[in-house]
């Protein structure tokens, strides 16, 4: 980072976390839909955390299961934003996990399995000018040094024009909110004791440990 990029603390001024579900190719899939609308949820910027912190698991959850993404931080207020202006709004990016119970939506609160404390990890901030292209971006997940993801930001089913602009139709984007932009296949659980480390190519390595609230 030079000295015409400020550091930017994300947890200082992150407001709202919309996280986008369902959003990667399956490679096992000749032909995925492109045409239905981004499958959306929120979480509380309670549950940002660094490195140096911990995941933790609510009590008596036992397990929970890990996703690994790319996050697009806002840096300008964004409303009835057009694709063609989209990127215009984009400050940097982190590199993030989405933690959570489990994807049964239907059987559990989505706020409860997705938002519960430390289930957003994320990497230092990523200023938008050390990316040349965003949609072609690896990332990697291992667990205890098991590799569990690794994919690229070019099997994006919505590309990030598409979700700024998507999401500005309903809610306004302010500076330093997060858009997790959906994880590529490889989602597993994880338990106390269990250690993940995770990559945003060379711009990004965070390691958290995992452990159950007792």
């Amino acid at each position: 980072m030079n000295d015409q990029e400020p550091k930017i603390d994300l947890k200082s001024i992150c407001k709202n976390i919309i996280g986008i579900g369902k959003n990667y190719k399956d490679p096992l899939k000749e032909h995925v839909p492109t045409d239905e609308d981004p499958f959306i949820f929120a979480k509380p910027t309670t549950s940002l955390i660094t490195e140096g912190s911990s995941i933790q698991i609510p009590k008596g959850w036992g397990t929970i299961i890990h996703e690994v993404e790319l996050g697009v931080v806002i840096g300008k207020r964004a409303k009835f934003v057009s694709e063609d202006i989209a990127m215009d709004h984009v400050l940097g990016y982190v590199l993030a996990l989405d933690m959570g119970k489990s994807l049964e939506f239907d059987k559990y609160p989505i706020l409860l399995i997705k938002g519960f404390d430390t289930s957003c990890p994320i990497s230092d901030f990523i200023p938008k000018s050390k990316i040349n292209n965003v949609n072609n971006l690896n990332l990697k997940l291992s667990v205890n040094g098991n590799t569990r993801h690794d994919g690229n930001t070019q099997d994006l089913i919505h590309k990030i024009p598409k979700l700024i602009s998507y999401l500005s139709n309903y809610f306004t984007l302010d500076y330093g909110d997060l858009i997790l932009t959906g994880t590529p296949a490889g989602i597993s659980t994880v338990k106390h004791g269990d250690v993940i480390e995770a990559s945003l190519e060379n711009l990004a390595n965070i390691k958290f440990p995992v452990v159950e609230i007792q």
